[in-house]
């Protein structure tokens, strides 16, 4: 009888409100995968249902993923003022998602695996570096949707805003890359990352990808100390980069005590790096994850 009650107060508006939203959801979703065959210059469906490409199922299912968590920063669950203004303010926001996931991945290609042609390396089935791949998008979406929660209304200073957020983004996991690379170095003979990526290493990509999903987490606490100011772009880019900058190190450093704890007696260098270990990689992912989630509902 109460659950009746419930229903009741639901008003027909806002049932068609969520029709609205979760028609245009699909529609984006869907696009993704169009957008994944594209980038690959391939038919999708003779990927994976042919070819049983397994690299490229999980390229397309972060890219996927990302364009989800990208909607949830647009869909509020707020009603507009029109049914056009609901569909015109969850499509704008849901493309302009796809648009910057797109440029994200393109500078993740050129800039951070730069050594590597990483379509190439999906299609020939190359696991490592569709995972590196995912977590990539999936990070790059995480800091967007903070961003299009942080940002109020639909207009010029807003889409300022999400740019500002978005190449603050790509410079912090471009640099995050970087240091990977030389930490790589530095622990197995000046061996080369992106190598032991085209070379197939699970494991490296496992533990690289926790720390592009903290690193996004990293960013996306700035969203919690920066009070939104439509006209100071400067002062934006500026809280963006100095709050994110510091909270990646501190979580960095944070994780580096955890994993001694929690992994004590485990050698995860010699585990992940020389030995392809799976789990000490899944549990290296879990535990950097962990401190930047718990270290980010701190800070809300």
């Amino acid at each position: 009888m109460n659950s009746l009650n419930v229903f009741s107060y639901i008003r027909p508006e806002l049932i068609t409100l969520l029709a609205i939203d979760l028609a245009i959801a699909i529609v984006l979703l869907s696009a993704m995968r169009l957008v994944s065959g594209l980038w690959a210059k391939v038919n999708s469906t003779e990927e994976l249902s042919q070819k049983d490409n397994f690299a490229f199922g999980i390229s397309m299912a972060g890219g996927i993923i990302a364009m989800g968590i990208v909607l949830t920063g647009a869909i509020t669950g707020e009603s507009a003022n029109s049914y056009l203004t609901e569909a015109v303010g969850v499509a704008s926001y849901g493309l302009v998602g796809l648009i910057l996931i797109k440029i994200g991945r393109y500078i993740h290609d050129k800039i951070s695996l730069n050594r590597i042609n990483k379509v190439e390396a999906i299609l020939a089935e190359n696991v490592a570096v569709a995972i590196v791949d995912a977590a990539a998008v999936i990070a790059t979406a995480i800091i967007i949707r903070s961003v299009l929660l942080w940002v109020e209304g639909i207009n010029i200073y807003t889409l300022v805003a999400v740019l500002t957020g978005f190449a603050v983004s790509q410079t912090v996991l471009v640099a995050v890359t970087r240091i990977r690379e030389k930490n790589y170095a530095r622990n197995n003979q000046n061996a080369s990352f992106q190598e032991a990526l085209q070379n197939g290493q699970i494991a490296v990509a496992i533990r690289h990808a926790g720390h592009m999903l903290a690193t996004a987490f990293a960013v996306k606490a700035a969203s919690y100390f920066l009070i939104y100011e439509p006209t100071s772009i400067v002062t934006n880019l500026i809280g963006w980069f100095s709050i994110s900058l510091v909270m990646t190190i501190l979580i960095f450093v944070l994780n580096k005590i955890a994993r001694r704890i929690i992994l004590i007696g485990i050698d995860t260098s010699a585990e992940v790096d020389k030995q392809d270990n799976i789990g000490v990689a899944a549990a290296e992912f879990a535990i950097v994850v962990s401190i930047a989630l718990i270290l980010t509902a701190l800070m809300a």
